[in-house]
């Protein structure tokens, strides 16, 4: 009766959430360890699902590192990051979009095995956006920015239930395919169908004071905070454009950001739904370095 009774104090708990966010869109970026390990890959699909039924409108935005870097070793490819960003050549950008595209694939499958409704939206086809070269294309090669995203063409595909599944390489005027940073692409993405939440999975706790330390695990990070930190290098490679992707997304008018530990069971439950909360919530005003 008592493990009855706190199961119900959840759904309790979870109630003025349900309330507060139906028919609100959020935009999950997903990738690392939740990609790639069937048990927590199936808990955060389940979650996104549940969302999906309760009324919230989940757009799903993935990236697929661990699947380019083995196709690449496969291939005897250099893999090679600058500030968190893959350098990639003509070349690459293909072999990564064909291994997006079998990505995205996978996960909309995966979606409809669990009962709920997936759209793909492969954007090298779907026209959801268009890219550009990076500022810094001469160093980076056919890494993309955003020059537009088509806002039009995902609020169409977020149909009560239905959960959109984007993958980050994208076309450019000139037609050349670009690799786009996927944490940027939710970003931009949130910013565009204004999104109340942006949540971005990985594959630690979130932003920690002290690396490798989680107990210095940082709750709540004010974007000024935010800034020292990556000027002091305490935030750091892959880290910078979560943050950064964060950052932007607050100041276009995204309500709440979020970098959270995807291989923690149900975390997107966990943050969502309950008071306390998991992970770093990065915000506009006060918070706590």
């Amino acid at each position: 009766m008592e493990k009855a009774i706190k199961k119900a104090d959840v759904l309790i708990e979870a109630l003025p959430y349900i309330k507060s966010y139906s028919g609100k869109i959020f935009v999950i970026k997903y990738g690392g360890s939740a990609l790639v390990n069937p048990d927590i890959k199936k808990g955060v699909l389940q979650d996104i699902v549940f969302m999906s039924y309760v009324g919230i409108r989940p757009v799903l935005i993935h990236g697929g590192g661990p699947f380019i870097n083995e196709e690449f070793r496969r291939l005897g490819k250099k893999i090679e990051f600058s500030e968190g960003l893959r350098v990639t050549t003509k070349e690459d950008v293909k072999i990564v979009n064909s291994v997006l595209s079998r990505v995205n694939e996978n996960i909309v499958a995966d979606i409809k095995a669990l009962g709920g409704r997936a759209v793909s939206m492969n954007t090298s086809k779907k026209n959801v956006i268009v890219a550009k070269p990076h500022e810094e294309s001469e160093r980076l090669g056919f890494v993309g920015d955003i020059d537009k995203v088509n806002s039009d063409v995902i609020r169409n595909a977020v149909r009560p239930r239905a959960i959109p599944v984007i993958s980050p390489v994208s076309a450019g005027g000139d037609g050349e395919l670009y690799n786009i940073n996927a944490d940027d692409v939710a970003s931009e993405i949130a910013m565009a169908v204004k999104a109340v939440k942006l949540v971005l999975l990985t594959d630690v706790k979130g932003i920690m004071r002290h690396k490798g330390d989680e107990s210095t695990l940082i709750s709540t990070l004010a974007m000024k905070d935010a800034d020292i930190l990556i000027k002091r290098k305490i935030i750091q490679s892959g880290m910078i454009p979560k943050v950064k992707a964060c950052m932007n997304a607050l100041r276009a008018g995204v309500s709440k950001t979020h970098i959270i530990d995807g291989r923690i069971s149900h975390s997107l439950l966990l943050e969502i739904f309950t008071d306390k909360g998991i992970g770093t919530e990065i915000v506009i005003g006060k918070g706590r370095e």
